[in-house]
């Protein structure tokens, strides 16, 4: 199977596990946490609410988890695979868990809400299960265990934002950041666990984003990424009256007025958007102002109409192929991203030709591509018969991720001998000869360092060629 190697900073897909850890001040006598992440963003992000809870019960976060007091995994329940990650993982940490006994294992996150208690029995390694809505009770749980219990909270709120809580910055570069605007999901797409482990969909407070963003630029932060579930249903109602009387109500075009007039210093990238939900208003918004990234991820899932019903998308064909239309319009060099599922229940040829049909039509910069993954508890798993052979699954996914492959290369060629801005990010993975940084389109760009070019800094770079994932170039002159 061919994988590409696309931007990590555009979907809300699984990610593979991530030490997190702070680069703070010592605390003396402090406890270590050690916290590993998988899945999406928004797991990244509550790992730093987690972090930041802790701190404040004298716990320091470590890399290193054979020196740690606490190890917690966030964990991703969006397909089969990165539950048995988890699984393995902890098997690991089994072996230093007989070594220091006191140690303590926990499980946060989509994970532990979907399996809960079932959880504490069935890896006699956890002694805790704590779902995304009950971090604040973290203080109480750990109390608990360490008087001999099993603990676990896995309440669901309709009110929890953490709204209050400024997030421990971990694994950070001082450069970008992540910002959850929103918790939660209203959609019940059919195939999708989300809204069964997340709870119900609530907005942020638009003043603690903006004191959040504002903090993180005084900072010296360059680029934060507003997250939710679905970010264009971002809609809050104030409890403050208006000058006419009326109640104040902030939408998401409106939000991202608001925090791109922070600073056009400040770059601004969100995800995920949703087709049913994206209006003009917020292409208008990208388009006014310089620092709102031309970026934008729509994920499709199938471009057969009659998928998108038993998905229960909510839209069609060719109201997705609306969307992309405003999008080339308003804002013609927008790149665009998507999340493509193979082989969904009861999915033909011609389903499936059509999927790569609107792969065409898009031209899509990057794309997340999966086979179908039956979830527990999902609309899917109750009402619909996984019947795609594998071996289907896998051939229909392999002719998606080819054209892919082929589109991706096609957009980057169109930016060979131009000159673009980018955010230097720091050194390249593969050479620390080489800086590497994400244009406006979040294209990845490698380029010769330079004494007087620093991680943080804007730089014009003249590309020169490229392969299937990133831009290559050099400092303009």
């Amino acid at each position: 199977m061919i994988e590409l190697q696309l931007a990590d900073k555009t979907h809300d897909e699984e990610r593979q596990g991530e030490a997190l850890v702070i680069d703070a001040p010592k605390m003396i006598n402090a406890r270590k946490l050690y916290i590993e992440s998988y899945g999406c963003q928004m797991n990244f992000a509550d790992s730093e609410i987690v972090a930041s809870i802790l701190l404040d019960q004298g716990f320091e976060t470590t890399g290193d988890y054979h020196e740690a007091d606490a190890i917690f995994i966030n964990t991703c329940s969006i397909r089969e695979n990165a539950e048995q990650r988890v699984r393995n993982r902890l098997s690991q940490f089994g072996i230093e868990k007989r070594r220091n006994p006191k140690l303590i294992v926990g499980v946060l996150g989509c994970m532990a809400e979907r399996l809960k208690s079932k959880f504490l029995e069935e890896e006699k390694l956890v002694d805790m299960v704590v779902g995304p809505d009950a971090y604040r009770d973290l203080p109480q749980l750990i109390e608990q265990v360490g008087e001999g219990q099993k603990a676990i909270n896995v309440l669901l709120s309709r009110e929890e934002t953490y709204a209050d809580i400024s997030p421990v910055r971990l694994n950070g570069n001082g450069i970008t950041a992540f910002i959850s605007i929103m918790r939660g999901c209203d959609n019940m797409c059919s195939f999708c666990v989300v809204p069964f482990t997340r709870g119900r969909e609530r907005s942020r407070d638009p003043d603690s984003i903006l004191a959040e963003a504002l903090d993180l630029h005084q900072r010296g932060y360059k680029e934060v990424t507003l997250l939710g579930q679905n970010v264009d249903s971002y809609k809050w109602k104030g409890s403050a009256e208006a000058e006419d009387g009326a109640e104040i109500m902030v939408n998401f075009a409106q939000l991202l007025e608001k925090v791109a007039l922070i600073s056009p210093e400040l770059r601004i990238r969100f995800s995920t958007s949703h087709p049913k939900d994206i209006t003009d208003e917020v292409l208008y918004t990208i388009k006014k102002y310089d620092n709102i990234c031309n970026n934008i991820h729509l994920p499709v899932q199938s471009g057969s109409s009659r998928m998108l019903d038993l998905m229960n998308r909510t839209y069609t064909r060719e109201w997705y192929m609306n969307r992309v239309d405003a999008i080339r319009n308003i804002i013609p060099d927008c790149a665009i991203s998507t999340d493509i599922i193979a082989g969904f229940c009861t999915e033909t040829e011609e389903d499936h030709q059509e999927t790569l049909q609107m792969m065409d039509y898009v031209g899509y910069d990057f794309a997340f591509c999966f086979s179908y993954s039956e979830r527990p508890g999902t609309l899917a798993a109750r009402k619909l018969e996984d019947d795609i052979p594998e071996e289907v699954k896998k051939l229909r996914l392999q002719e998606i991720l080819l054209k892919q492959q082929v589109s991706s290369l096609r957009r980057l060629q169109e930016s060979v001998g131009k000159t673009v801005r980018i955010l230097v990010e720091g050194f390249s993975k593969k050479s620390d000869k080489d800086l590497c940084g994400r244009n406006d389109q979040n294209a990845m760009i490698v380029f010769p360092a330079a004494d007087h070019i620093k991680p943080g800094q804007y730089v014009n770079v003249v590309i020169e060629r490229c392969t299937s994932a990133t831009l290559l170039g050099r400092i303009a002159d």
